[in-house]
């Protein structure tokens, strides 16, 4: 793992002593020297350190700063502090909508854009703050009215439209629990997620326009309605102009009266929302985090160090599958601006995400480091053919942001702007590193652990390392760690998939450095997620869906992180008998992997096999072969004893060496 080393040189990026004095990061630390004991020297370094070390009090003053209304109060800010199955803010209640909603009630702001929303006419259009608080209110009375109760799941087959940040709004409010899917997921993937958590309401829409062209999504729809039996109400969205269908409810309908919100005050720990794993070995795992803990982690994640505030815009490039989507909606929370952008990151042509920035007036504009290196390879010149003077920050996610990356942004869109390549998962909703407004950004590094975060770098054996790499893990808790897996009883699911391999330590399935002064360095998963565009994807998926196909016996399909900072997914076939991999066939399963999941699933090349090796349980091993494929030997990616046929990963060693 060579790629993204730690730079030895001069900073790329320095925040000058006007910016440092001005981030909310460096007054928050001076009002927490005064009232909560905070080290009033030492930079962001003494901060972290003392989050860390005073993890009660660190909270505390986060709830505090932020100004979060607990309706009855805690007894303690963390009552069991043991991973998994910690407690915060035991006794206190709450609401997540609420406090999104706040800034409607401030007569200056109540009629400027709470929302932006751009598709792919480069049209902005604004939703104000008030009229975003009435179509909440109106909304959260249709869905009691409609039967739905605290804990009941709400939810969306929506793209990034302002519908979708209403219905989750509303959903919220109502004490209900929001669950969304992308419309470019197909039926199979969809009903892999919602039917674990039983929906009694699906927010729809007809379709969805994307690289200048119309889909229509009705068919997938009538499929969800047949197939998720526990659905009350369905409520047609017509984005693209058609009636609603029989039985449905119409959105303008439910959205139409002047009613004030009602606010459900619920639990700190109450569930908000449902996210979900890429499913690589079965069902997608779902993640249930909850109204306080998004609440307090968003706050600290987005005010401090993202730096936002009323006078911000902030864009990022998403969809509603994507827990990024979930982290764009909190903007909300520190009263700015949220960009809605619903189209192709690259129509009408590559370059059109910064034409959105410059739209938009996008203050922070956050993308994925695949998206950066594809303007770069396609000679892109943002700052030469936009306006982007009010872009303070480049933020990216999903990969590790490649040297080059951190060059072609520095040399193409201004020497001045911040670069915040970040790190964190759906797991926790939020970033265990990255963006520090007060501190030096250095060529392919991550600029420091978050704060609250006791992020460490570990052997095997469970020794912290400086300078080397080691397993991401996360000694402490955080207010946004799952609260469990949905349908996972006795929290065997999810103690497995962070808390085997160090009990009590979170792991989370990436390889990073932690540099001697202080950055962090991701070289990717150390697990066999895929992870494309920033977008994790379960190989399970793609195996129900190819090998539906009676030519095909079997497949794997792996991910690569390239070091020039692509990403390679082949995917690798066993032929039935008498089957030929020909480009009719090679067409086909494309096309099947397409329809049934999504464009993204659609894998780089496809390359038949002699066979696809297993552990002694039957299971496909995909780990040992991408390490393999990334050129570790064979006796160091694999232990011989747990494979059933040694002789077919000999096959993949020799693939390695012909792609050198």
């Amino acid at each position: 793992m060579t790629s993204n080393e730690p730079a030895n040189t001069a900073p790329l990026w320095q925040p000058d002593p006007e910016r440092v004095a001005q981030a909310a990061v460096t007054r928050f630390q001076s009002w927490a020297a005064e009232r909560y004991g905070a080290p009033a020297d030492g930079g962001y370094e003494a901060l972290h350190r003392w989050s860390v070390a005073e993890l009660d009090t660190f909270w505390q003053a986060i709830t505090d700063w932020f100004d979060v209304r607990f309706s009855t109060p805690y007894t303690s800010v963390i009552g069991d502090r043991s991973m998994p199955g910690a407690q915060w803010f035991p006794g206190a209640t709450l609401n997540y909508a609420e406090h999104a909603l706040r800034t409607a009630l401030d007569p200056e702001r109540a009629d400027t854009p709470a929302l932006l929303h751009v598709d792919e006419s480069h049209e902005p259009a604004p939703t104000s703050w008030a009229e975003l608080r009435r179509q909440v209110g109106s909304l959260a009375a249709e869905l009691r009215a409609l039967g739905v109760r605290p804990g009941d799941r709400v939810s969306g087959y929506l793209p990034n439209i302002p519908q979708a940040v209403t219905a989750l709004l509303a959903t919220a409010a109502v004490g209900a629990v929001w669950t969304s899917c992308a419309p470019d997921f197909g039926a199979r993937s969809v009903l892999d997620r919602f039917q674990q958590v039983e929906p009694v309401v699906l927010f729809t829409v007809d379709g969805y326009r994307y690289g200048g062209k119309e889909h229509d999504r009705r068919e997938t729809v009538e499929q969800l309605r047949r197939e998720l039996p526990t659905l009350r109400a369905v409520v047609h969205i017509p984005l693209l102009g058609t009636d609603a269908p029989e039985g449905a409810l119409e959105w303008s309908a439910l959205t139409a009266s002047d009613t004030e919100p009602a606010f459900e005050q619920v639990p700190f720990d109450h569930p908000l929302w449902v996210l979900y794993s890429s499913g690589t070995t079965g069902l997608p795992k779902a993640i249930v985090q909850s109204q306080g803990g998004i609440l307090v982690e968003h706050f600290k994640q987005l005010g401090l160090h993202c730096d936002l505030g009323p006078d911000d815009r902030f864009f990022w490039f998403t969809s509603t599958g994507w827990m990024m989507w979930n982290f764009l909606v909190s903007g909300l929370l520190t009263g700015t601006t949220v960009v809605l952008y619903d189209g192709s990151p690259g129509h009408p042509h590559t370059g059109a995400q910064w034409q959105i920035a410059e739209l938009t007036g996008a203050t922070l504009y956050g993308t994925s480091a695949a998206y950066v290196m594809a303007c770069r390879k396609a000679d892109v010149h943002p700052a030469r053919d936009y306006d982007l003077s009010k872009v303070k920050c480049v933020a990216t996610t999903g990969s590790p942001l490649p040297p080059d990356g951190f060059r072609w942004l520095h040399d193409e869109v201004g020497e001045g702007v911040w670069i915040a390549s970040v790190s964190g998962g759906t797991d926790v909703c939020s970033c265990f590193a990255g963006a520090v407004p007060t501190l030096p950004v250095h060529i392919g590094e991550l600029q420091a652990a978050c704060l609250g975060t006791d992020l460490q770098s570990w052997d095997p054996q469970g020794k912290p390392l400086i300078g080397e790499v080691g397993e991401l893990v996360v000694t402490n808790p955080m207010p946004s760690m799952p609260i469990h897996f949905w349908n996972d009883p006795d929290g065997s699911r999810y103690l497995g998939s962070y808390f085997e391999a160090y009990p009590g330590v979170w792991r989370h399935g990436d390889w990073i450095t932690i540099t001697d002064h202080g950055s962090v360095v991701i070289h990717g998963r150390s697990d066999s997620t895929l992870n494309r565009q920033g977008v994790r994807m379960g190989s399970a998926d793609i195996y129900e869906a190819v090998e539906r196909l009676p030519e095909i016996k079997e497949s794997l399909v792996i991910g690569l992180e390239e070091p020039d900072g692509g990403y390679w997914m082949p995917l690798f076939v066993h032929l039935a008998d008498g089957a030929t991999l020909d480009d009719a066939l090679r067409k086909r399963i494309a096309a099947t992997i397409r329809s049934e999941l999504s464009p993204r699933h659609v894998p780089d090349d496809i390359i038949e096999v002699p066979g696809v090796p297993h552990t002694l349980t039957g299971k496909r091993i995909e780990v040992p072969v991408k390490r393999l494929l990334q050129g570790t030997a064979l006796d160091k990616a694999v232990n011989p004893g747990s494979v059933d046929n040694l002789d077919l990963l000999r096959f993949y060693e020799e693939l390695a060496r012909t792609r050198k």
